[in-house]
């Protein structure tokens, strides 16, 4: 299993300008690497409901896939020309570092609070890191992190219609993520996990979570369920925003969620400080 220690965030944050450069010069945001067609693709499945475009979210059924494209220009920041159907695409850095600030205001919230807070990420290969830092200063500050469900297994269909057992597994600070039969852990769309960690929270403990710090279907079944959820996700995973949108999802911060592991420190540490937490 994929482990990082809280070591891997710098210990001083930058400034926003830097934090901007940086995010610019690593394509975390700005151009992108995430193709054009295949955002617009992905819009277009999320308006027709397809399921695994959805993150277990439950939303309206009027959104049009030009709808779609409209949220994602005002809280991401892709290209607003709906005739650029090929080629690169943006996520503006600006709308970026702004959800990063309302997230980590509303992590030093959690943590001033001492709340219940479950962290759980379907990009455990890149994101960890940050996740692994939110959860020790969350810790460190009085928080609980639950672990529910942990062992929990199903059967999850692969983009090619191969089913494949993964598991529930978490850190050593607690973040849940995928894990299949050879140990190592996985990419996933789906809000099952998080639908089964919530299920045996309500059912056996009632320790229910104030705050879910999340992507994809883990951060759209912790929004649908009621529970403050602020969360990461790409430009072309519309669901969040659309989320966010309806009130559903409270900040989603705009990036490319597949760089390497070592490029999100300054982003981690900048959420730290916002939260009081560096």
């Amino acid at each position: 299993m994929a482990s990082t220690t809280p070591s891997s965030a710098p210990s001083s944050a930058p400034s926003r300008a830097e934090l901007r450069r940086h995010l610019v010069r690593t394509m975390i945001a700005g151009d992108v690497a995430t193709p054009r067609q295949n955002n617009l693709l992905h819009y277009r499945r999320m308006a027709a409901r397809n399921p695994y475009y959805m993150f277990g979210l439950d939303l309206k059924p009027t959104w049009t896939e030009r709808d779609v494209l409209e949220v994602m220009v005002e809280r991401c920041g892709v290209n607003p020309d709906p005739r650029h159907v090929y080629g690169d695409d943006t996520i503006d850095p600006d709308l970026t570092i702004d959800a990063l600030e309302a997230m980590g205001e509303r992590i030093g919230e959690a943590a001033r609070r001492c709340e219940t807070v479950v962290l759980a990420t379907g990009h455990p290969a890149t994101l960890s890191p940050v996740y692994e830092a939110v959860a020790h200063a969350l810790r460190e500050a009085g928080c609980r992190i639950p672990t529910p469900a942990a062992g929990w297994s199903y059967e999850a269909e692969t983009a090619y219609g191969i089913a494949k057992t993964r598991r529930i597994v978490y850190s050593p600070g607690g973040v849940a993520m995928l894990e299949g039969r050879s140990g190592r852990t996985h990419h996933t769309h789906d809000p099952f996990p998080m639908e089964a960690m919530l299920a045996e929270l309500a059912a056996e403990s009632g320790d229910w979570p104030d705050l879910a710090i999340a992507d994809h279907g883990w951060a759209g079944a912790a929004g649908e369920a009621g529970i403050d959820t602020v969360g990461f996700a790409d430009c072309n995973d519309p669901a969040l925003f659309v989320g966010a949108a309806e009130g559903k999802i409270d900040v989603v911060v705009p990036l490319d969620d597949g760089v390497a592991p070592p490029h999100y420190a300054p982003l981690t540490a900048y959420i730290l400080d916002r939260a009081g937490l560096a």
